[in-house]
């Protein structure tokens, strides 16, 4: 089968390549099998938009230069396939498209996704901070030259959202809510009139939208109170709420599939055995509910225990085991980072993990000897962090 860019990323001295370059081989070769027509400068069709994301029973032929070779089309979402269907109906449309979810549920994954599959270009991006400013949105000027010759097209400094505008890409917005709201609402016009005025230029002052392009923001659950959406802004998006994981075979796929391509990424020679990664993702699960599946309940965690801690504390239990361990990603390695994890915004919550410790864990350690080894090295953990 042809692989990917991504097995060689990290030899050309790149940490992360954009998706469009990453899952090259799987844009190409559903390009080459798509039999509907895309909409207007899309790269892929809907259909096949959706294939790319959410992955194909069987591989595609990839004919290059005369050669065939057979591409395998991997699952990007793990979740439910009509929140994609719904995001790629918008993106179709002349709404924009606004990804909302608790931290770490894969907005910003589904988001680069989205951009790399229908416009071939994800990396088009504001990152929405307190700090970020109409400039940032718009435009700004390289001022020495202008100082010298005065606003001229050629000393415009173009935003991503401009370049999106001339190419008919698609903008990506990351937490539009962390703008302020004058900030948020240099987008109102925009998303309109499909145009940005440019008052310097009085010969050239209109930036006119190509067909293509759209805006995908992301937006935290918890943040929505941070500032809120105008009411003129959330006319024009179209809401689609990511919810965290609820089924637990799901969840300890995306664990492993994502666990095991970071390792490769940073060149860990380690493997996280399934029931290591059944473990914790069942202690996310329930730590996260407050309740166990037979019926035994305690104080929930103020923390958001997405599925992406959890693969961050994959990650950081083998390269621990690589390092300073045997190699071996053990339940030890998983319980020892727990804590990080679980207590992050307020300490409060190690009493809320020694509760879990005590009346699930330890119970459970009584029959299971992995269970017992758990709560050993948790507790031992979480006793180091008092």
């Amino acid at each position: 089968m042809a692989k990917d860019s991504k097995d060689t990323d990290t030899d050309a001295g790149i940490l992360r390549e954009p998706a469009e370059l990453q899952f090259r081989a799987q844009l190409d070769a559903l390009k080459q099998h798509d039999a509907d027509t895309p909409p207007s400068a899309w790269k892929l069709s809907p259909r096949s938009v959706l294939a790319y994301i959410t992955g194909t029973a069987k591989p595609l032929d990839l004919t290059i230069n005369g050669k065939k070779t057979q591409v395998a089309i991997t699952r990007k979402f793990f979740g439910d396939d009509t929140i994609v269907e719904r995001a790629i109906v918008t993106l179709a449309s002349e709404r924009a498209l606004l990804l909302v979810g608790e931290p770490g549920t894969g907005k910003s994954w589904l988001s680069e996704h989205l951009a790399a599959a229908i416009s071939g270009c994800s990396t088009l991006t504001i990152q929405g901070t307190a700090g970020t400013t109409e400039d940032q949105i718009k435009y700004s000027w390289n001022v020495a030259r202008v100082i010298a010759e005065g606003p001229k097209p050629e000393n415009m400094i173009p935003s991503p959202t401009m370049i999106a505008m001339k190419t008919g890409a698609l903008l990506r917005f990351e937490e539009i809510t962390r703008c302020v709201p004058d900030v948020q609402d240099a987008l109102v016009s925009i998303l309109s009139d499909k145009n940005m005025v440019v008052p310097e230029l009085p010969d050239a002052n209109m930036v006119f939208a190509r067909p293509g392009f759209n805006v995908i923001a992301t937006a935290n659950s918890r943040d929505q109170g941070v500032n809120e959406l105008s009411a003129a802004l959330k006319r024009r998006f179209n809401y689609v709420h990511i919810p965290i994981v609820a089924d637990q075979k799901t969840e300890i796929a995306i664990v492993r599939d994502r666990s095991k391509e970071l390792l490769e990424r940073y060149k860990i020679p380690a493997k996280i055995e399934e029931p290591v990664i059944a473990m914790l993702a069942t202690v996310f699960r329930e730590m996260r509910a407050g309740t166990t599946a037979d019926g035994i309940s305690f104080q929930k965690v103020s923390t958001t225990l997405s599925t992406a801690e959890a693969i961050g504390v994959a990650l950081d239990s083998a390269i621990r085991a690589r390092y300073f361990g045997n190699g071996a990603v053990s339940i030890e390695e998983i319980a020892r980072n727990l804590v990080g994890s679980v207590v992050k915004e307020d300490l409060d919550d190690l009493k809320v993990l020694k509760e879990y410790l005590a009346v699930v864990a330890k119970k459970r350690g009584a029959k299971d000897a992995s269970w017992k080894t758990f709560h050993d090295a948790a507790l031992k953990a979480v006793t180091s962090a008092s």
